[in-house]
């Protein structure tokens, strides 16, 4: 009987490791190549005999996402064949509570077929087709769906156009930076369990995402307590230490439960700072008892017993007579003693015209693919980042492995 990709994948990743070797591929050397000449360049192109080694700086941003349907096995393999050190599984919530592998909750209609099969039925936005300057939309939810069900689904790369007139349009959209190529056989759709599984004896440390809720808490009883405290038994119970895991979440008040009720694991959690504009680099408490309007200082998250945070790549640089630099952010950051992890690097496709989202605070000299090197470079030696997010890990694993960075 024929095995198909997907199993072949899981058995490969539940087997014992028989060889460690990480290969980066092509990627960092076409950058280095378009990199101006001088030290940088120089230092990265010595490191082109040696080999690259596996390090925590270089974190895969569910999976390898640039090539490969996000959160499957496929895309996990491929993060840790590049290197990746830690792995990112955004975590939320079946109807019958069981927790999976997701970017968000609502997001089934982009990444996976689900509109294409009968489960679209349990779809709360069904599908409803492009007319005149209305876009199509959907909304399919995880929490519509048992465990069962929800495993039944084919995962696809994260796209949907907006043009599409049927179902088939609508969930063939894949930008064209990214490709299809790694989606033709049947990607494995994970389970948060069986992330554990595939790397917890492997040396790789972890880094879930507890993704806020579509549905209202509580959720059948289920409370936003109960949900983060369900996410740290799944590690207890796997028999992962907590110094393995670096618990995230964009509700400080999650980050909060976890030092407070589970310190050893609260040691390490993630607060994902939402400030996106550079005037909010640190402001102070507009309305501690307004949860919308609450942005606490870095001193005063230090001070709650935060010891991560993790902004956007823009919030820490800014662009300063043609070069990169760090930002005011990055200096409240430092000064409050917060170590400081970043996103998302290799998630915007070519950088000729500015770089788009993630390159907003450095648009005016984003004019090329190797500033993500540049970028990269003055993250980790002038804003002291000690991890940063990436769709393609291949990048940053080479960088770090060349930088002695661990």
């Amino acid at each position: 009987m024929r095995c198909t990709i997907s199993a072949l994948a899981l058995a490969a990743l539940a087997a014992p490791v028989v060889a460690d070797t990480v290969s980066v591929g092509p990627r960092p050397a076409f950058l280095i190549d378009l990199l101006a000449d001088g030290a940088l360049k120089d230092q990265l192109t010595a490191c082109a005999d040696q080999p690259v080694r596996r390090t925590d700086f270089s974190i895969a941003h569910r999976g390898a996402p640039l090539m490969f349907p996000e959160h499957t096995a496929e895309s996990y393999m491929a993060a840790h064949r590049m290197g990746a050190g830690i792995q990112e599984c955004d975590v939320t919530f079946t109807k019958d509570l069981e927790l999976v592998c997701r970017h968000a909750q609502n997001d089934l209609h982009t990444t996976t077929n689900i509109l294409a099969t009968e489960l679209a039925s349990t779809c709360v936005t069904p599908f409803t087709p492009a007319s005149g300057d209305a876009s199509a939309t959907a909304e399919c939810r995880t929490s519509d769906l048992t465990l069962a069900e929800f495993k039944t689904l084919t995962p696809k790369m994260d796209a949907a156009n907006g043009a599409a007139t049927t179902v088939e349009e609508y969930l063939d959209g894949t930008a064209g930076f990214r490709t299809d190529l790694y989606s033709a056989e049947t990607p494995t759709i994970l389970t948060h369990a069986e992330y554990l599984d595939m790397f917890k004896d492997r040396g790789v440390k972890f880094t879930p995402e507890l993704k806020s809720a579509s549905v209202d808490m509580p959720f059948n009883g289920f409370t936003q307590e109960a949900y983060a405290q369900k996410l740290v038994d799944a590690y207890k119970a796997a028999g992962i230490p907590a110094g393995d895991v670096f618990l995230q979440s964009f509700d400080l008040s999650d980050v909060i439960y976890w030092i407070e009720n589970e310190p050893d694991f609260g040691a390490q959690a993630v607060y994902l700072d939402d400030r996106y504009e550079a005037s909010d680099a640190d402001e102070g408490p507009i309305d501690p008892m307004d949860a919308a309007t609450f942005k606490p200082t870095m001193q005063e998250l230090a001070d709650m017993g935060v010891a991560y945070i993790a902004p956007p790549m823009w919030m820490l640089v800014t662009a300063q007579d043609g070069k990169i630099v760090p930002s005011v952010y990055t200096e409240k950051a430092r000064a409050a003693g917060l170590n400081i992890i970043t996103w998302t690097l290799e998630r915007s496709g070519p950088l000729k015209t500015g770089g788009g989202w993630y390159f907003q605070s450095i648009a005016e000299v984003t004019d090329n693919d190797a500033v993500a090197l540049d970028l990269l470079h003055v993250l980790a030696q002038d804003v002291g980042v000690v991890g940063v997010f990436s769709d393609w890990p291949g990048t940053v694993s080479y960088y770090a492995s060349c930088m002695g960075l661990d």
